[in-house]
């Protein structure tokens, strides 16, 4: 059969690949003006390369900057509350592309999210052993309304999706990796005829600094990826405890925690650290960023034991907590803000952007047109991965499969600590942290289904095609009649 040959192999995730790259690029300057939040992500990009930091700018400078008058910001510095990489990304783009055209705003995010689409198929093949299995999987993330709406918009969350993603796939490759390294020394020792004991110390582990290093660059992109890193790291201690358990060792728990515990923290976190540092560099070797100086003020500087500390230590550690007060405590109310509680059922997606034309206005020919730009998941996709989740639990209680518990930690780690802030004022598409695994659970399920139900698996998938190609022209933009748009509110709340 084709979808066993060799061609397939190949040729199945070339497709879906170039899939993702149109429905990402295609007239991807549309529309020519700030869409949500890239009023700030695109202009603190545009100050970060031209200063080193992010400054202000005067007052109507989004229609400006859309004019191609990007040279109006101030030399006021900006108090900005997310790490610069996001940023830098986008900022490289426009330094490509040139800051006139806003496809260049956006082209980094685009590629961004047509390289998360290729390692979804990746760690999809890997996880499941199939290539059937990696090409769906890549499949159900090409045509999602909520990947394609974040790969399109020049926002900060799909480099945390894709970067945790990395991170993830580290994680994944560590497993085989540490088990049979741990197998190895136990052996090694057995045969000398010495007792194991509490088993050895494993120091080099690569793909743990490359978790590491791909959690801090999340880290650096959105405080959101230090979730990940904390998720993943216990995960990491749990999973050799059980290994150490299989193996044999008497003292496996005690092992894990006491023993192998320290020296995965010292192969992960020190690297994230220095990761996130690293992405400071501006605000380091400027002096015009925001609380750069405030150590040097009267009466700010620290004293006692720590007045040692140099003053631009302070100053970047004043900044930090003041970064942190304001994230735990924004609760300013927005229209189209989402109680986590509700993002699996996608009650409120996010409206990105929405411009209504009366007959003659803007090329629009019949009597009301609208352009919109909204956050709307594939409904079909979406509901269906929310369903496998609640499988995918049991799944796990009944036959403690691997796979499932590293999807589900993924999960984990995306959205479950947002249920922390159910006052907070966020969004739905934040979802795009975690939809790579809600996916990955799905095309488990899919897998299941397969061999007795295989034309339901490709009835499903044709069908969630089609709902994509109805939605595409909500989730870019395009011009259509105002019905067209009433009809894609299947829910109130989609308004």
């Amino acid at each position: 059969m084709f979808l066993t040959s060799r061609v397939f192999r190949w040729a199945g995730p070339l497709a879906v690949t170039l899939l993702a790259a149109v429905l990402r690029l295609w007239n991807l300057g549309a529309p020519h003006s700030l869409v949500f939040d890239e009023t700030f992500y695109v202009k603190d990009a545009w100050t970060l390369f031209n200063l080193g930091y992010e400054s202000t700018w005067p007052e109507g400078a989004d229609a400006l900057f859309a004019a191609g008058q990007t040279d109006v910001f101030l030399s006021d510095p900006s108090f900005v509350v997310h790490p610069p990489l996001g940023k830098w990304l986008i900022a490289l783009g426009m330094a490509f592309g040139g800051t006139e055209h806003s496809w260049s705003w956006r082209i980094a995010t685009a590629l961004i999210g047509v390289l998360a689409v290729v390692l979804v198929m990746l760690i999809a093949q890997r996880l499941f052993r199939s290539t059937v299995l990696a090409v769906i999987a890549g499949f159900l993330f090409a045509i999602d309304g909520n990947a394609i709406v974040m790969s399109r918009v020049a926002l900060l969350d799909n480099s945390v999706m894709f970067f945790t993603l990395l991170g993830f796939g580290a994680v994944l490759l560590d497993r085989d990796w540490h088990a049979n390294r741990l197998t190895l020394r136990l052996t090694q020792a057995r045969d000398a005829g010495r007792d194991p004991g509490w088993g050895p110390t494993l120091w080099w582990r690569p793909w743990l600094l490359a978790a590491g290093l791909a959690f801090g660059l999340a880290c650096s992109v959105k405080w959101s990826g230090i979730y990940f890193l904390a998720a993943f790291g216990v995960y990491l201690i749990v999973v050799d405890a059980l290994a150490r358990r299989r193996a044999g060792l008497p003292f496996w728990l005690s092992a894990a925690v006491l023993k192998q515990a320290p020296a995965t923290f010292l192969l992960i976190v020190p690297v994230s650290v220095a990761t996130y540092l690293v992405s400071w560099t501006g605000w380091f070797v400027t002096q015009g960023g925001y609380y750069r100086d405030w150590a040097t003020t009267p009466g700010a500087a620290w004293t006692g034991t720590l007045a040692w500390v140099p003053d631009t230590v302070q100053s970047f550690w004043h900044y930090q907590m003041a970064a942190y007060t304001y994230h735990v405590g924004l609760s300013t109310p927005h229209p189209y803000q989402a109680n986590p509680l509700t993002w699996l059922f996608m009650t409120r997606p996010t409206s990105m952007y929405y411009r209504g034309s009366s007959l003659g206005e803007n090329g629009c020919d019949v009597t009301t047109c609208s352009e919109a730009i909204s956050g709307i998941a594939n409904p079909l996709i979406w509901w269906a991965a929310t369903a496998a989740l609640v499988y995918l639990g049991y799944r796990l209680a009944r036959y403690r499969e691997w796979q499932v518990g590293l999807i589900l930690m993924g999960l984990v780690a995306g959205y479950l600590p947002w249920l922390m802030y159910l006052n907070r004022t966020v969004f739905q598409f934040y979802t795009i942290a975690f939809e790579p695994y809600l996916l990955l659970g799905l095309t488990f399920v899919l897998g299941l289904l397969l061999p007795r139900a295989r034309w339901v698996v490709v009835g499903f998938l044709v069908a969630a095609a089609l709902i994509s190609a109805y939605f595409y022209p909500l989730w870019t933009g395009i011009q259509t009649p105002f019905p067209f748009w009433q009809l894609h509110i299947w829910l109130p709340s989609w308004r």
